[in-house]
């Protein structure tokens, strides 16, 4: 048989002949058939050695990282490293809260947000009676109840103000920075929504005979559904009506831009949330009503609390979490955690004291200015640690055993190891 000097470009061609099923050159080979089917079998036979090789090797890969994110995901901490920052001075008055991975603070006199190192970003100097501040993803507008400015901030520095001209009686951000007010009229109440440099975008009116009383509002991060928790007397006793108003594309042809509606007789209706931009919650007197839709949202799902007094809500983008009292020996508190759709995933008992609670991905803090308690959404104890310092708030950062510690003298970090 002729040497084959070229490899490559021989088994090449074989390989087009074979998946082809055409006839193999009588030069490439002898005469005889047994010679012809021995070479194809040896192709063919080290085509399914390939494949299975790659087939293997992928296995294990996908085996190995899924192993690797489990022991992640899993991962339990036995201590944790403190590291002190810079130095700040916080008043009495001060409140602080997070706001994507940084600090800010807020008083009567001003506002500043600083970084995980507590190096000082920006501040802002006002002149207000009672700040209220609310968030959403990096933006954090401050306004005075009862007054008519708005502070409207990103992590990167001010975006603008708004004035109102009427007295503010609740308001609500966007991730853009579109602010959602409600002020006082004479004899009606308004609903007015700005851009974060103070112009109008869209307003409608209000009045106890037509509509009732906003008690609650909340924009999505999205800034195109507002939703209005109203109170109404009807017939002596009371009844909330919780109203979705798309301002995006499909809700410019209707009358107030109205999308959707729930009405609950002998309810009160005093906390409505969006949790991101196609899914929000509303918390009554009695239950907690899911609601699921970008457009003209339907309610998904609810669950009645009975009598149970809750005493806090907490929420991220994909979770709620409502703590009660808790009478039985399992723990002084009970956390029911419920996912966007309103079921219930976890249901955990704890004994601490708490200030507050973060929803981090899949794992939550439980702390107070002493300790705190890091558990993941099946309930299992991640972490339980204690403070060197009295800690005002802990917050998340974009890891997941990484946190800023304030405290009244500076900003720290607290890494579990």
């Amino acid at each position: 048989m002729a040497e084959v000097k070229d490899f490559k470009a021989y088994a090449d061609k074989l390989n087009k002949i074979i998946e082809s099923d055409e006839e193999l050159p009588e030069e490439s080979f002898d005469e005889s058939p047994v010679r012809e089917t021995s070479y194809k079998e040896k192709i063919r036979s080290h085509k399914l050695r390939v494949f299975f090789r790659t087939v293997i090797i992928a296995a294990v890969t996908i085996f190995f990282v899924a192993a690797v994110y489990i022991s992640w995901r899993d991962k339990e901490y036995s201590e944790a490293v403190i590291s002190t920052g810079s130095s700040i001075t916080n008043g009495a008055d001060a409140k602080v809260i997070s706001l994507s991975g940084h600090i800010v603070q807020y008083s009567k006199d001003g506002i500043s947000c600083l970084d995980e190192s507590g190096q000082v970003l920006w501040n802002q100097t006002y002149e207000m009676q009672s700040p209220i501040a609310h968030t959403c993803q990096s933006i954090v507008a401050v306004g005075d109840y009862n007054g008519h400015n708005i502070y409207v901030n990103s992590v990167s520095g001010s975006l603008g103000q708004v004035d109102t001209n009427l007295p503010i009686r609740d308001f609500c951000v966007s991730s853009q920075g579109v602010v959602a007010a409600v002020l006082d009229g004479k004899d009606v109440t308004w609903i007015y929504l700005y851009d974060s440099q103070g112009n109008t975008l869209a307003n409608f009116k209000t009045t106890m005979k037509d509509s009732g009383y906003p008690i609650d509002i909340s924009i999505s991060p999205n800034a195109e559904l507002v939703c209005v928790s109203y109170l109404y007397p009807e017939d002596g006793q009371v009844k909330t009506s919780v109203a979705f108003f798309n301002f995006g594309s499909v809700g410019q042809n209707a009358i107030d831009n109205y999308a959707s509606g729930f009405d609950y007789p002998g309810e009160v209706v005093p906390y409505v949330q969006f949790m991101n931009s196609s899914a929000s919650f509303a918390i009554s007197d009695a239950r907690i009503m899911f609601y699921s839709g970008d457009e003209k949202p339907i309610i998904k799902s609810e669950s009645f609390t009975g009598n149970e007094e809750i005493r806090s809500v907490y929420f991220s983008d994909s979770y709620v979490g409502l703590v009660f009292a808790n009478s039985t020996d399992e723990g002084a508190y009970r956390l029911q955690v419920y996912n966007e759709s309103g079921a219930i995933i976890l249901t955990t008992y704890f004994d601490m004291d708490y200030t507050e609670i973060i929803f981090d991905k899949n794992q939550f803090v439980i702390y107070n200015e002493d300790e705190c308690v890091i558990k993941d959404m099946k309930g299992h104890d991640k972490f339980k640690g204690t403070f060197d310092k009295p800690v005002r708030t802990m917050a998340a950062t974009g890891a997941r055993n990484k946190f800023i510690l304030v405290t009244a003298s500076s900003v720290d970090t607290y890494v579990l190891k």
